[in-house]
């Protein structure tokens, strides 16, 4: 049976998750990363309502998505970074306020 390149059976797969696949992309342009969510979603509906029109030429079009896959991630990476920081507000027994990770799952 033939085996794929590099492929080592005791070695496990690579992780296949969101935060790991984040944490290994290069960095974002430094006029993406500046972008606050809210900015960076808006310019990203922007790019997808001008390529479903189709009226782009096609390097523009190609510029637009690679430009809409990168805002796409720092979208992804601001909505991790504030589910981490969510917490709730918890009350004990004797009437003690507490913050613990709010479990959004």
């Amino acid at each position: 049976m033939l085996e794929p390149a590099g492929y080592d059976p005791a070695r496990p797969p690579p992780e296949v998750n969101e935060e790991a696949k984040l944490a290994k992309e290069p960095a974002l342009p430094k006029d993406i990363a500046a972008l606050s969510f809210e900015d960076a979603l808006k310019e990203l509906e922007g790019i997808v309502q001008q390529l479903e029109r189709g009226q782009v030429k096609l390097d523009e079009a190609i510029s637009a998505y690679e430009r809409g896959a990168l805002l796409k991630r720092h979208c992804e990476q601001r909505l991790a970074e504030a589910k981490m920081k969510v917490e709730k507000i918890v009350f004990s027994a004797d009437g003690s306020v507490a913050a613990q990770p709010a479990d959004l799952g």
